[in-house]
């Protein structure tokens, strides 16, 4: 059984909120089997129903003239006692059924019920959702496991974690066994990626064979997903998906429309790579003029690198046996964009972003580029990933460090290599990219405005 953080969110959700949960994410990601098992922790009552496997339920949302009316018709539907407040019902591919959204606002107004939705491109079939129904509805995204996950499926102990955390936080090198044996754990990460049915084939065969046969399959069935959402652009997206394992390994990892066509206008593909993004199964990383907060002001649109929501599926693209290659470490092999791909994946996944699902680097001509470049703590912070041993070597990042008008206070460097520091660099290893976290504001921060004076 894995474990993935985002069902403890769902717990306290279903524990202490009255609204409806939307839980969006990529085919594959585990949506579903997280979903159940949290809501049968939680309730006494589960009643799911699955608008794919039963289309004719999808005729309960037409021509409703009230709730009371649409829970009789779930009822009859459920074909079992619905007890209040005690139960939940649990609609599944959704995207089958957009009436849905509309109604959930009279259902959780009646109140009697909590609900949970689910599905699969939903960013694609209710590219709206996030605003509305707006009160009702509150929205969590799921992604492949993460690194920390992956090590936990794996068997690392927690001891083991704290000590890599106390480690990352203290700025203090790693016990030398430990370091080299997270080296091999990342590496293997790298190739099995994070998709729920990928690692437990992993846990359960070690077959490396076995585990690209069912990345492959989650290929065909995205691009399968291609062809048959998007008709009209679908031989643009899957074009500019197929590309994606090329492009990463050109020297600048940008992604050039002249690889699709070359007269190609932005403004043509701009949709296709939209799509992407929203079915969750690319994550463009954009392009900024300057590296001074807010990022999203010198957003270039235009200019983009585009990575794989999975760095598993990523390396099941690319040919050559690349598995025991990586598994080896062999250095003629271009790392960087695998590197690029799992860290992209990790910040992704860590809502480190400077809008909810956007990411950044600088390119300048004058200073050079930088490989990823967030808002964290109020602050810029330059990112760079170094698959080799030059890890030293960032003259981009010296030259941005060094330029008082962006007034960054500090660096981080990812590698091979151990935990360092020097001057505003901060050198670390590259699997402890999983305790770079979003700051959340702690539950007690409370402000209460003094009026006196005003009143």
């Amino acid at each position: 059984m894995l474990y993935r953080k985002n069902e403890s969110r769902i717990r306290e959700f279903f524990r202490n909120d009255k609204r409806a949960l939307l839980v969006t994410g990529a085919r594959q990601t585990g949506k579903t089997y997280s979903i159940r098992k949290v809501a049968k922790e939680c309730f006494d009552v589960v009643v799911e129903i699955n608008f794919v496997e039963n289309p004719e339920a999808i005729a309960m949302f037409s021509n409703v003239n009230n709730s009371q009316e649409l829970l009789l018709r779930i009822s009859a539907f459920a074909k079992q006692h619905l007890i209040p407040h005690k139960t939940i019902i649990f609609f599944d591919e959704v995207q089958e059924c957009k009436e849905i959204v509309t109604a959930i606002k009279f259902l959780v107004d009646e109140g009697s019920y909590h609900y949970v939705l689910s599905g699969s491109l939903l960013g694609v079939e209710l590219h709206d959702i996030r605003s509305i129904p707006v009160g009702y509805l509150s929205v969590l995204e799921m992604h492949p496991l993460d690194l920390e996950e992956f090590a936990i499926a794996q068997g690392v102990s927690p001891i083991v974690l704290s000590h890599l955390k106390e480690c990352y936080d203290q700025q203090k090198a790693v016990d030398h066994l430990v370091h080299n044996k997270m080296l091999d754990l990342l590496r293997l990460y790298l190739i099995i990626g994070g998709m729920p049915h990928v690692v437990e084939t992993y846990l359960t065969t070690n077959n490396l064979k076995r585990v690209l046969e069912i990345q492959k399959d989650i290929i065909r069935l995205y691009k399968q997903d291609i062809a048959k959402y998007d008709k009209q652009r679908k031989l643009n997206i899957a074009d500019i998906y197929n590309l994606i394992p090329s492009e990463l390994n050109a020297k600048n990892k940008r992604f050039i429309l002249k690889q699709l066509n070359e007269k190609g206008r932005f403004s043509k593909y701009e949709n296709s790579f939209v799509w992407l993004q929203d079915a969750g199964v690319a994550i463009p990383v954009y392009n900024i003029d300057e590296p001074t907060v807010p990022l999203l002001l010198s957003k270039q649109r235009n200019l983009f690198k585009l990575f794989l929501s999975d760095v598993g599926l990523l390396a099941a693209m690319y040919a050559g046996n690349i598995q025991q290659k990586l598994l080896s470490g062999e250095l003629e092999i271009n790392f960087g964009a695998i590197y690029e791909n799992f860290a992209a994946q990790e910040l992704y996944a860590h809502g480190l972003a400077g809008d909810e699902h956007q990411l950044f680097y600088f390119n300048s001509k004058q200073q050079g580029e930088l490989d990823f470049v967030i808002e964290n703590d109020g602050a810029i912070l330059p990112i760079e990933i170094k698959s080799g041993k030059a890890y030293h070597r960032h003259n981009a990042l010296n030259n941005v460090l060094s330029n008082q008008q962006y007034a960054i206070p500090k660096a981080i460097v990812f590698s091979n290599e151990n935990v360092e520091e020097q001057d505003k660099v901060i050198y670390f290893p590259i699997y402890m990219i999983m305790f770079l976290q979003k700051q959340e504001l702690s539950d007690d921060a409370i402000y209460k405005f003094d009026i006196s004076g005003l009143n």
